[in-house]
C-alpha cells in the first residue's frame, strides 16, 4: 500500500489498486466519529455510445440515471435500503454528466455499511416487472425537472452551444427516450462500465487502511473487465450551434445563462490547469469581486443569485455565467464589453492575485467537507488527475495563462444565451444558426 503525504493540505492518502483493477483510496481522519465511503462509476449520461471488445452500443438518453435507480434493488425482493437502515448507515447516489456516485455515512458499524455498499453496487437485480414499475417513477422525476427554471435554463443553453456532444441532452433523459429502456438495456450497460477498473472506492474517516482494502478485495468481482472505447461524436467547433435560445415559463422574473466554447483540455494534468485558468478567468471576467459585478450588481442589472464559472467535460469545455435579470441582453454584452476592456488593459496583478488566493482557500475549505474529498479524488482520477495536486498546479497558474484565456474564449462568436421570461413576455429569438 502507497502513502502519499501531502504537507501543504495536512492531509495523508493511503492507496492501493487491487488485483481486478479497482483503485481504493483512503484519508485518515484521526478522532473523528464520522465516517465516509464512496463507490465511483467512471460513467455518466453523456456515455450513450460505447463499444466492449469491439462490440458497439448505442443506448437510450437516460440510461446512467435509470440504473442509479434499479442498483437498490437486491434479489429476493429485498433493498439495501432495508440493510443500511439495520446498521445505522445514510446512503444516497447520484449519476452527472460524467459520473455515478454510491455513498453512506455512518458513525457505527462501520465496516458493514461499507461491506453493504461494495455488495449492491456489484449485485445487478433488475427485472421486466421492476423496470416497468420505476419508469414512472423516474417520468414523474423528468418532469418535475421540465417544471424547473432553473434547470430548463441550463438544460436549454447546453443544447444551444453543443451540435453534437451527449452533453445535448438532460442527465435523466425523456419520457420518450426512458420509454426505450429495458431490462437487457440496464444490463448491457452495467456490465460495460460497472466493472472494478472502470471504479475508484474511497473512505474517509478514522480507519484501518488495510482493513478498507481486506474488504474491497472481499466484496468486489474477482475480475476487472475494460476494454470500453467511447464515443461523444465529432469534435465541436468553436462557434455555437445556436446564438439565442429563448422560452416561456410560470416565473416572476427572467432568467438566463450564458457560456462561450472553450477548446477542451487533453486527459491528463492539463485537464486540471485549464480548469484553473477557466475558473480564475470567470472570477477576473465577472467574479464577486471584478469591477463589472460590482457595478451591474450596484445598478439592479444582476442579483446575489448571479454566479460564473468553468465547466469541463470529456470532449467539451466552456466559460458560463447565469442568473436572475430583467435584461440578460444588458448582462451578456458588458460580459463582452468587459473582456474587451481587459484585453487592453490587462489583469490587474493585484487582483489576479488576491482571486488565486481566493480560489485556492476555497479548495482547501472544501477539504472539511468528507463528501467533496471523496468526490473530488474520484471525479479527478477519472481525468487523470492526482486531486490533492491542485496547490502546486495552482501556484504555476500565470496572469498571462488566463488573459490569453479570456481573448480566446469570451468572444461574441462563441457565445451562446439561453434565456427564460415569464409567460405573457414576447421571446426576442434571433433566426436558427446565428
Amino acid at each position: 500500500m502507497k502513502l502519499r503525504e501531502y504537507p501543504r493540505l495536512g492531509e495523508r492518502v493511503y492507496e492501493q489498486r487491487l488485483e481486478n483493477g479497482l483503485l481504493v483510496r483512503v484519508v485518515v481522519k484521526p478522532g473523528f466519529a464520522k465516517t465516509y465511503g464512496f463507490l465511483a462509476v467512471d460513467y455518466g449520461s453523456i456515455d450513450t455510445a460505447f463499444s466492449v471488445n469491439g462490440v458497439a452500443y448505442t443506448s437510450p438518453m437516460g440510461v446512467a440515471h435509470y440504473l442509479e435507480h434499479k442498483m437498490f434493488d437486491m434479489p429476493g425482493g429485498g433493498s439495501a435500503m432495508q440493510e443500511f437502515s439495520r446498521y445505522g448507515g445514510n446512503p444516497n447516489a447520484f449519476t452527472s454528466y460524467d459520473i455515478t456516485a454510491y455513498h453512506v455515512e455512518c458513525t457505527d458499524h462501520v465496516l458493514e455499511n461499507l461491506a453493504i455498499l461494495l455488495d449492491f453496487v456489484h449485485t445487478p437485480y433488475f427485472t421486466t416487472e421492476s423496470v416497468e414499475k420505476e419508469r414512472g417513477i423516474i417520468a414523474q422525476e423528468i418532469r418535475m425537472y421540465e417544471d424547473s427554471a432553473d434547470s430548463q435554463v441550463y438544460e436549454t443553453l447546453f443544447a444551444a452551444t453543443f451540435a453534437h456532444h451527449p452533453i445535448r441532452s438532460s442527465i435523466a433523459g425523456t419520457v420518450e427516450s426512458i420509454g426505450a429502456i429495458t431490462e437487457k438495456t440496464l444490463y448491457d450497460c452495467y456490465h460495460a462500465f460497472y466493472t472494478p477498473c472502470n471504479e475508484m472506492f474511497c473512505v474517509v474517516g478514522d480507519v484501518d487502511p488495510a482493513e478498507i482494502v481486506r474488504l474491497a478485495e472481499a466484496h468486489t468481482p474477482a475480475t476487472g473487465g475494460g476494454g470500453i472505447l467511447r464515443d461523444y461524436g465529432p469534435p465541436e467547433a468553436m462557434t455555437p450551434l445556436t446564438s439565442r435560445v429563448c422560452r416561456t415559463m410560470e416565473l416572476s422574473m427572467p432568467t438566463f445563462a450564458l457560456s462561450f466554447k472553450a477548446e477542451p483540455a487533453a486527459y491528463g494534468p492539463d485537464s486540471m490547469r485549464q480548469e484553473l485558468v477557466g475558473e480564475l478567468a470567470a472570477e477576473c471576467l465577472v467574479g464577486e469581486s471584478s469591477p463589472l459585478y460590482a457595478r451591474l450588481y450596484t445598478e439592479n442589472i444582476i442579483d446575489a443569485d448571479f454566479s460564473c464559472g468553468y465547466e469541463g467535460l470529456k470532449g467539451v469545455a466552456m466559460l458560463t455565467a447565469g442568473g436572475d435579470s430583467d435584461d440578460p441582453e444588458v448582462v451578456a454584452q458588458a460580459i463582452l464589453e468587459e473582456a474587451v476592456r481587459l484585453r487592453d488593459t490587462g489583469i490587474s496583478q493585484e487582483l489576479f492575485d488576491q482571486l488565486k488566493r481566493s480560489a485556492l482557500g476555497r479548495r482547501i475549505r472544501s477539504l472539511d467537507s468528507f463528501e467533496s474529498i471523496c468526490y473530488r479524488m474520484c471525479a479527478y482520477h477519472f481525468e487523470g488527475v492526482n486531486y490533492f495536486d491542485f496547490p502546486d498546479v495552482f501556484a504555476q497558474v500565470t496572469r498571462e495563462e488566463v488573459e490569453d484565456f479570456l481573448h480566446r474564449t469570451v468572444q461574441p462568436s462563441r457565445m451562446a444565451l439561453s434565456m427564460i421570461v415569464p409567460k405573457g413576455q414576447t421571446p426576442q429569438l434571433l433566426p436558427k444558426g446565428v
